[in-house]
């Protein structure tokens, strides 16, 4: 009998990192994009959380949007991402980011069609969960919507559940490299982003957050499964496999890539020269 050959999955590197500021979790995806245009760099799928809950901005967004002194007062932190889109509050979530060489199958053919690859394992992700995901092309280019909040509008291939947005992504593509990040709210109260937003009154900030609630949502609201973050972490991955065909394997940062991160957290993630640039 001749033996049946079977193709070995293409490797990508799992890198798991403990909760982490805003200003090391962006360094640290720029580093790796900063890095990823090394021909012998290894897509990496990155999982990661934040400590203390961290409000983020896209990169053009203007600082103007947040009520800095609510957010102080709510202890949580501020950051600008390398990524455009609206604000996102994070806390409570699983945090990934995609990184790795344009010539990748992941991440060839342009923005769209890489953002519709990877928003079929997010959907898988949410399947495994016993939800009824729904992705679609928007008429809404990313990163191009006004309101302050992330969730308030889908852009293209991002997910909904019952027309509600559950995951917030965007990308950045750099040279020869790129990066996709992004957030998928476990639990907890999607409006809240809203007390750390301006607003003109307190009447303008409950519009605001009946508005948010009414088009996005967290896993746990949709449905009836106990979800905490190791099991959603172990669920997520297993999407990834599946969906992807390829082996995770876990590693680490490079001592380049702390190297590089370290320098971005310094010279700019946690400068105001770079959080209210704009």
């Amino acid at each position: 009998m001749v033996p049946i050959e079977t193709k070995e999955k293409p490797h990508w590197r799992l890198i798991l990192d403990p909760p982490a500021s805003g200003s090391w979790n962006m360094a640290v995806d720029e580093a790796l994009l900063t890095l990823a245009a090394e021909s012998d760099y290894p897509t990496t799928l990155r999982v990661y959380s934040w400590q203390p809950a961290c409000l983020s901005l896209g990169q053009a967004q203007p600082v103007a949007e947040v009520d800095l002194d609510r957010l102080e007062r709510f202890g949580w932190s501020l950051v600008r991402r390398p990524t455009g889109g609206r604000a996102i509050l994070h806390i409570d979530e699983i945090t990934y980011s995609l990184t790795g060489n344009c010539d990748d199958p992941l991440f060839a053919g342009g923005i769209l069609p890489s953002y519709q690859r990877i928003a079929g394992s997010l959907m898988g992700f949410l399947i495994v969960l016993g939800l009824k995901p729904e992705s679609h092309e928007s008429a809404v280019t990313p990163g191009s919507n006004t309101q302050a909040v992330c969730f308030e509008v889908p852009s293209h291939y991002e997910i909904t559940i019952h027309g509600k947005k559950i995951i917030g992504s965007a990308q950045a593509r750099r040279k020869n490299a790129v990066l996709q990040h992004g957030t998928i709210p476990l639990y907890g109260d999607i409006g809240r982003i809203t007390h750390v937003l301006s607003y003109a009154d307190n009447n303008q900030r409950e519009i605001a957050a009946s508005r948010v609630i009414e088009r996005a949502t967290t896993v746990q609201n949709e449905t009836t499964k106990l979800i905490t973050y190791q099991s959603a972490v172990i669920d997520f991955l297993r999407a990834f496999e599946l969906t992807q065909m390829v082996e995770l394997v876990e590693g680490k940062l490079t001592s380049d890539e702390e190297d590089v991160a370290r320098k971005f957290m310094s010279d700019k993630y946690t400068l105001d020269s770079w959080t209210k640039r704009v």
